[in-house]
């Protein structure tokens, strides 16, 4: 009978080794497999228990914007946590390198992904409490996912019209970008690789 509780703590051991914590949510609304492209003019939106007015989107525009670059190479998106830094390669040349913001309230994952959809604008909300955010028009965002990390956990690159604090993390999860770099890396990224590291 001893030689039994001697394996209950061993056991316990093991469990906890092989534990694997699930991945969260980096916004709701992507998380109940809401994907369609959503462009609310006039909208307000809230973050850090601030209201936010998003800037607003031209739907005309939207329906041309999705443009993939003509030039060959492979293409390979590298985010590195540890410096808030993303550098985009087209084969050996540095298409652009810029800061981010990755998560604060949620960890951003890290390994190999694919970007498997991209919208032009879109609501994102999430959190609770004091870092509770409810957002329209997220402008040029690109999901990206793995075996690990499901689509429906909602991580992606975004522009970031809430914050302007580039180069620290300030996110629940996703890759914030300034607008502009967000717009560039969207028009670019058709078919590119990502990595995320933390070193």
């Amino acid at each position: 009978m001893k030689r039994y509780f001697l394996l209950i703590p061993a056991l316990l051991v093991l469990v906890l080794v092989n534990f694997k914590q699930p991945i969260s949510c980096a916004n709701s609304i992507s998380c109940i497999k809401n994907l369609n492209t959503e462009i609310e003019n006039g909208a307000v939106g809230v973050f850090n228990s601030q209201k936010i007015v998003p800037p607003e989107i031209n739907p005309v525009a939207v329906l041309g914007d999705i443009s993939p670059s003509a030039t060959p190479g492979e293409k390979h998106i590298y985010v590195n946590l540890a410096n808030q830094t993303l550098y985009a390669f087209q084969g050996k040349d540095l298409y652009m390198q810029t800061l981010i913001s990755s998560g604060k309230w949620g960890r951003t994952p890290t390994g190999d992904f694919t970007i498997w959809t991209k919208l032009r604008s879109t609501r994102m909300s999430g959190g609770r409490g004091s870092d509770y955010y409810n957002l329209p028009n997220v402008p040029f965002v690109m999901f990206f996912s793995n075996a690990d990390v499901p689509a429906t956990a909602g991580f992606s690159f975004h522009g970031t019209y809430w914050h302007n604090n580039f180069g620290y993390p300030m996110s629940h999860g996703c890759i914030n970008m300034r607008i502009t770099d967000a717009e560039k890396l969207y028009n670019w990224a058709e078919n590119a690789a990502v990595t995320i590291y933390d070193n």
